[in-house]
Order: structure tokens, then C-alpha cells, then sequence
């Protein structure tokens, strides 16, 4: 076998005149009578190969049996193109590999779609044949920018006295968070591993154990509802740092991510990142995790409302809920874009939207039910002009206008092309809620999870009104993507008792899910903190895609299952007789 000297794109007009061998994928092949062109490409990218029929007639005819996707091995001279043979928009584009010898490596069927980005091909049938979509130059890109992040993770932390520690796959089964994925012990009759959903307790351990700052690539199972962000695997950056309150979590942070983006991108981001509470975050955008690229703010009108007359106002509020709106600047919608905007809003529970276009004349769906000073405070709170859509949605639960007018923000945001995809955004939200209301659990649950520190000054209200407690936790959010989150943690046995008896668990409970942990915080435990980036959205972002599924290798789709392996499979009987279980049909 001939043996490879150099990648497709290493080689450049300085290589002009050398004798090398170049093995890889062919892309396309064209056929012009006397000559053949090659595009073959490799793991670096493409480059021409040329056979010459008048030079060598056999290895010719061996170049006429060639196809996509034949891999081969081409030995030969290398060559400057001349004129307009010369192509800008290849890297390689100024030379090609005048060839002399080939080897034919391995033969390929017919594929079932073309690997090129411009192909229009089903994602179910790219995953299916996901080791065919993967030779696509723009997934392989991804791939290589997602080890190049992680290389760099270990270089910031290492180089700030982090050690990178593995911490167990096989877990113990503990509530709160996400389904566990759950592994049957053919040991332990009728017992069962969980695979962790993150290293959460047992790098809380090691700070317990005196290694002051630890991290991994840490491998994470979820089994929860897919979207464009979230798979049931994947990868964490995980970290734990002793001795330590929120703003040193949150500056050592912004270095690494300085350091990601200025060796990926070439960008000096700006630091530090702006510091937003949740309740602000909330109040202005709708949501904990905003895109600050645009404006487009939620206004609060409900004082202005409460006694308008206009019954869907009327009502949300006087059962407790709010009346809230954005100001779409300049929108001009017609009655029909605002219609699909209706409809849009329903789909995240909102009974409708009710709206305000200031033209020529001022039109509206519900001002005919006011008085017109109601009509004019509104406009004038809005800061509304000629050109501006007024957009409202009230409900008697404020969870729902936020969500839908946080969503209506975003897709006003595109529509009206307001949203710069070049620049990043950061942002720290800070003082969460430590606890929210589970409508499925009819109870409190923890926010974020049960081990975080709530804030000194909120400590006294734990018992008496947990819902005034807010947590020493920060998520970094990029663009409007929450892209890790992390708090300071609860480091004694007594606190930790206390979060856990506010969360509903019993004191013999606590002990038997947790008690390894609440053991170990008898023993003298560290203040620490820590945080936990999703690696997968980081370089998502960075790659400028919108589904992380295009920044792993073998990704599953929305039902949690794997097209191309067929998991997850019925297994043999005598593998669920070793475990001890029957399945019911």
C-alpha cells in the first residue's frame, strides 16, 4: 500500500515540484475525454487530483472505474495551476497532484444521499447512515472545534491548579432533577445502578476530601423530553473549587470562556460579564435565560388595566395574574402576520393576544372597550410611535404571559431581523428562587438542586416562608441559551438537613437516598462552589448551529433512540433471567 506523505490541505505552492502520496475519499470525479479530475478529500479537506490519458493509458483506465466515495491512494507530482484553472474558493485551489500511481483502497455502493451540505436529504435518513453524514465537511468541523475546546478546558484549568478527576459511572438512584437512567445488578438481586445525571455529590466529596479544585469531561444521563438543545448523553464540564463565594466562581469562569473564544474564534470577548438577578431578568425579558442582543422588553401595564372594562384584562388580573406587553418598534404588522402572532402565543398557553398598531390611525383589537386616556396611558407606558405594534397577553397565572411573551419576543426578534447572529452576548443570572412549584409533585422542589447554599440573609426564612429564600446559584447564559449553571453549595450537616426537611423528605429518608454525603459533611467540610457548562451548547454556539445533536458524533433523535444502531433493542431471555426480570408485553 502506498503510503501517505501529507494531508489534502498541508500541502502548498511551496510543495510545488515534490513527489507525494495522498490517500482519502473521492468527492466527485469529472470525466473530460482525455482527462480526468478528482476532488478527493480527506479529515483536512479537498484537492484535485489529475490522471492524464495521453501520458499513462492504463492508469487511465484505472481512474475510469473510480466513484464517489471510493477510497484510494494517489501517488504523484505536485503542480501549480495556472490561470483561470486556478480556484479561489478551494484552499488548495492554486495547486493540484499531477498522478502516477494509484491504488484503489475499498470500493463503495452507490451512497444513499451526496456528502455535501447542499444535499436535500431527511434527517432520519442522515442518521441512519450517520457514519456517511459525519465525512460531511461541515460535521467533521464541528467535531474537530469541540476537541479543540475541550483541549483548551484542560489547559485554562489545569494551568489554575484544577485536577481532573473521573468520578463513577454507576451511581446510587436519587430524586430530584430529570428520570434516571436506571441499570439492573445481576449481583444484588432486584437492585439497581443509576447513571449519573451529573458528578454533583461526588465532587462535592472530593472538596469534602481536600482536593480544593477539581474538573472533568464528564459524561452525563438525563432521561427527559428531547429538544434542539438537550440529548439523553452528554458531555459536561464539570468543576469544584473550595474556599470560594460566587464572585470567584464567576471570574475564573470568565477567563476560561475569554480563553475558549479568543483560541477558537480569534474574539476578545469583553469582561467582566454583566451581573443580572432573576427577578430582573424576569421583569424585563420573561425568562431566566435572555438574549440581550435586541431590545423588544416585556412593560408591565397591569395598574394601568386592572379597572379598563376589557374582561380578558379585567379577569387575569383580579385572579391574580398580570398584563404584560412589548413594543415590536417599527413592525408595521399586517392583520395577518399579527393573526399567526395569535396563534404562535397559543402555543405556549396564552388564550391569545391582544394588540395596538399605531398607523395613520390607531387600530386595535380590544380599544373600543376602553376609555380613550386608558387607551392613551398605554400608548404613552409602551413609548409608542407611528410604525409600532403594541402586543399584550394577560393571564391569571404569570408563569404563562412570561413564557409566551418571552417566546413572542425572540420570534418578533427575527421577523424584524433584529438579532446581530454575529455577536455573543454573555450574561450572569444570579439570586435565584431556591425553591418553584411543581404542578405534577404538588409541592416545592428545588430550583436548581437540593445541595445549594441559600443566601446568609434568607437562611432564617427556610421553615417559615421558603418562598422568599433565594439561592447562592448563577447561571451563564450566552445569546439566550443557558449555557452552564452552577451555585455555591450548603456545607454543613445541619443546613443541609434543614433544605432537605423544607423540600418534604423525612428525616430517615434524607438519610437512606442521601446519607453518604450528609455523613460526610460531619467531618469537616470546606465552603465550595462550583459549576457546570453543557460542552455540547458551548460549541454549538460557537459554530454558529442551533442543535446540538450537530456536535456529537452519534447523536439520538427525539424518542431518545439511535437510528443507525437500532438502540434501544429487545434483549435475549437469558440475560433478563441473569437480572431477574420479566417484562410484561
Amino acid at each position: 500500500m502506498l503510503k501517505r506523505t501529507a494531508k489534502c490541505t498541508e500541502l502548498t505552492l511551496d510543495d510545488v515540484g515534490s513527489s507525494q502520496v495522498l490517500c482519502g475519499w473521492v468527492n466527485r470525479r469529472r470525466n473530460l475525454g482525455n482527462l480526468i479530475f478528482i476532488t478527493l478529500r480527506d479529515i483536512s479537506g479537498i484537492i484535485q487530483l489529475v490522471f492524464d490519458g495521453g501520458k499513462d493509458p492504463e492508469l487511465f483506465a484505472m481512474a475510469e472505474q473510480l466513484r464517489s466515495e471510493y477510497v484510494i491512494a494517489a501517488r504523484g507530482t505536485l503542480a501549480a495551476r495556472t490561470g483561470d484553472m486556478v480556484n479561489p474558493n478551494m484552499k488548495t485551489g492554486a495547486i493540484e497532484l499531477k498522478v502516477e500511481e494509484l491504488e484503489i483502497l475499498s470500493r463503495s455502493q452507490t451512497p444513499p444521499f451526496e456528502i455535501e451540505e447542499s444535499a436535500k436529504v431527511s434527517d432520519a435518513l442522515r442518521l441512519k447512515y450517520r457514519y456517511l453524514d459525519l465525512r460531511r465537511p461541515e460535521l467533521q468541523q464541528n467535531i474537530i472545534m469541540k476537541h479543540k475546546v475541550s483541549q483548551l478546558v484542560y489547559e485554562y484549568l489545569s494551568a489554575n491548579g484544577f485536577l481532573n478527576i473521573e468520578t463513577p459511572m454507576l451511581t446510587k438512584s436519587t430524586p430530584e432533577g430529570a428520570r434516571d437512567y436506571l441499570v439492573p445488578s445481576r449481583i444484588h438481586k432486584g437492585k439497581f445502578y443509576a447513571l449519573p445525571q451529573s458528578p454533583q455529590l461526588f465532587k462535592q466529596l472530593l472538596m469534602i476530601s481536600g482536593y480544593d479544585r477539581y474538573f472533568q469531561l464528564a459524561r452525563c444521563f438525563r432521561d427527559e423530553d428531547l429538544r434542539a438543545d438537550r440529548q439523553p448523553e452528554f458531555t459536561q464540564i464539570d468543576m469544584e473549587m473550595s474556599f470560594v463565594d460566587m464572585e470567584d466562581v464567576m471570574t475564573l469562569n470568565e477567563g476560561l470562556l475569554k480563553h475558549i473564544f479568543k483560541n477558537t474564534l480569534g474574539l476578545d470577548i469583553e469582561t467582566p460579564f454583566v451581573r443580572m438577578k432573576y427577578s430582573e431578568a424576569m421583569e424585563r425579558y420573561g425568562c431566566d435565560k435572555p438574549d440581550t442582543r435586541f431590545g423588544l422588553e416585556l412593560c408591565n401595564v397591569s395598574d394601568i388595566v386592572k379597572d379598563c372594562g376589557f374582561k380578558v384584562f379585567t379577569d387575569a388580573i383580579a385572579n391574580g395574574g398580570t398584563v404584560r406587553a412589548i413594543n415590536a418598534k417599527g413592525a408595521s404588522f399586517s392583520r395577518k402576520e399579527i393573526d399567526s402572532l395569535g396563534e404562535f402565543v397559543k402555543t405556549y398557553n396564552a388564550k391569545g393576544l391582544a394588540w395596538i398598531n399605531i398607523g395613520d390611525e390607531v387600530k386595535s383589537s380590544f380599544t373600543k372597550f376602553l376609555a380613550p386616556e386608558v387607551t392613551e396611558a398605554l400608548i404613552e407606558r409602551l413609548d409608542g410611535q407611528k410604525g409600532d405594534a403594541l402586543l399584550f397577553v394577560a393571564d391569571a397565572k404569570p408563569a404563562i404571559v412570561f413564557t409566551a411573551l418571552s417566546a413572542l419576543r425572540i420570534e418578533c426578534g427575527k421577523r424584524l431581523n433584529l438579532i446581530d447572529s454575529k455577536k455573543f452576548n454573555f450574561l450572569w443570572v444570579t439570586e435565584f428562587p431556591m425553591f418553584e412549584y411543581s404542578e405534577e409533585e404538588g409541592r416545592l422542589v428545588a430550583m436548581h438542586h437540593p445541595f445549594t447554599a441559600p443566601l446568609d440573609e434568607d437562611l432564617q426564612y427556610l421553615e417559615s416562608e421558603p418562598e422568599r429564600v433565594h439561592a447562592k446559584a448563577y447561571d451563564i447564559v450566552l445569546n439566550g441559551t443557558e449555557i452552564g449553571g452552577g451555585s455555591i453549595r450548603i456545607h454543613t450537616t445541619e443546613v443541609q438537613e434543614r433544605m432537605l426537611e423544607a423540600l418534604k423528605f423525612t428525616k430517615e429518608d434524607a438519610w437512606d437516598r442521601f446519607g453518604f454525603l450528609l455523613e460526610a459533611l460531619k467531618y469537616g467540610a470546606p465552603p465550595h462552589g462550583g459549576l457546570a457548562y453543557g460542552l455540547d451548547r458551548l460549541v454549538m454556539h460557537i459554530t454558529g448551529g442551533d442543535n446540538i445533536r450537530d456536535c456529537i458524533a452519534f447523536p439520538k433523535v427525539q424518542n431518545a433512540s439511535d437510528l443507525m444502531s437500532g438502540a434501544p433493542d429487545f434483549v435475549e431471555e437469558k440475560q433478563l433471567r441473569d437480572l431477574k426480570i420479566k417484562t410484561e408485553e
